[in-house]
């Protein structure tokens, strides 16, 4: 099987993304043109691509073979980090590297070093240098996950390399040039962020270059019983298991559930579903109750205004209270301040988040 098809049979599962500096495809592979393809076109591979994912898809398909830099909106579980690959697997730069980062995963010094390298000895530990993912990345591309968690003071660097394509690791003075095409990707409101100061103004409009929205999975349920007869097929091959029948009320229950987790949690419980399915038939434990948001107050009271903006913060701080990015240094108060105020208006942080 091609580079270019195995790719889309993993796009159309979402499966996850090959591990970090992986190359893609053998660099002694030429890179044949569109009109020389034989094999089918990567849109035509991919499972769940109907309504608003159609119109996306051919976006990617217009913007995979430029320079352009991408930028990637949508909820978690989506299926931004698979856009991502589509763009790169697409693009003329397919035999080289496409190289991830979280930069949410790293603290600010880390992840300075790790974008741009280091010298030895420039800090304490660095008893190597180390060369960094934009080095790594050098005529191929950089995936930024998670771009709006990149701390304020690294965004004038990574500015200077979009547009001047130049940079110096950490400790030298040596300047390198490297071409790479920057994809990022963030499930956060980088608009707000802006009008909040807590990212960069100029660096958002240099990302934004191209944006692609993803819609979230309820905005796309003709696409879910093909999602699941995939899904259901893929574990069942995967568990040595003989599936042949999804009840018509079962498919059904799956359509009208919201799946707030998206592409992801609709996947981790068919995978459940399938361990638990015998006799043919896949039968799936319950769906978890859902409670959906709070609806929008058309007349809100202060203190409707009051809850929304914290409710906000707390969100965008992922539920993180104090420290220099909690949410009570976003919302300029005291943490204790904020705890009395969360308590006083009945706000508490989801049962995975625990208050620190």
């Amino acid at each position: 099987m091609s580079a270019v098809s195995n790719f889309a049979s993993q796009i159309g599962g979402y499966r996850e993304i090959a591990t970090l500096n992986t190359t893609l495809c053998p660099p002694d592979v030429a890179i044949v043109r569109k009109t020389e393809r034989a094999q089918p076109s990567f849109v035509e591979t991919i499972v769940g691509r109907r309504g608003g994912l159609r119109s996306i898809l051919t976006e990617v398909e217009a913007v995979a073979p430029t320079n352009a830099t991408v930028l990637i909106s949508g909820e978690t579980g989506t299926g931004k980090e698979v856009i991502a690959r589509a763009i790169h697997e697409l693009s003329p730069r397919r035999s080289r590297n496409l190289v991830k980062v979280n930069c949410a995963a790293m603290p600010a010094g880390l992840l300075e070093s790790e974008l741009f390298g280091h010298e030895r000895g420039a800090f304490t530990g660095a008893v190597n240098s180390h060369v960094g993912r934009f080095a790594l990345a050098d005529r191929g591309t950089l995936f930024l996950d998670e771009i709006g968690d990149m701390p304020l003071e690294l965004q004038p660097k990574l500015l200077r390399v979009l547009q001047e394509r130049e940079f110096e690791p950490v400790g030298s003075t040596r300047t390198t040039r490297v071409d790479v095409r920057v994809v990022a990707a963030t499930n956060q409101d980088l608009k707000q962020m802006v009008r909040d100061r807590e990212f960069r103004e100029d660096l958002y409009y240099r990302l934004n270059a191209f944006p692609i929205c993803l819609p979230p999975l309820r905005e796309r349920k003709a696409d879910i019983p093909q999602l699941i007869e995939y899904f259901v097929q893929q574990f069942a091959d995967s568990m040595e298991k003989t599936i042949e029948t999804i009840p018509e009320d079962i498919m059904r229950s799956l359509v009208r559930y919201p799946w707030p987790g998206n592409i992801r949690e609709l996947q981790n419980y068919i995978a459940r579903g399938v361990i638990l399915s015998n006799d043919g038939v896949f039968e799936p434990a319950p769906l978890e109750s859902y409670q959906p948001p709070e609806p929008e107050i058309s007349n809100p009271t202060l203190e409707d205004k009051v809850r929304r903006e914290i409710l906000a913060a707390c969100q965008r701080a992922n539920w993180k209270l104090g420290g220099p990015r909690g949410a009570a240094a976003r919302l300029g108060l005291k943490r204790t301040t904020l705890f009395y105020k969360m308590k006083r208006l009945g706000i508490a942080p989801p049962a995975d988040h625990s208050q620190d």
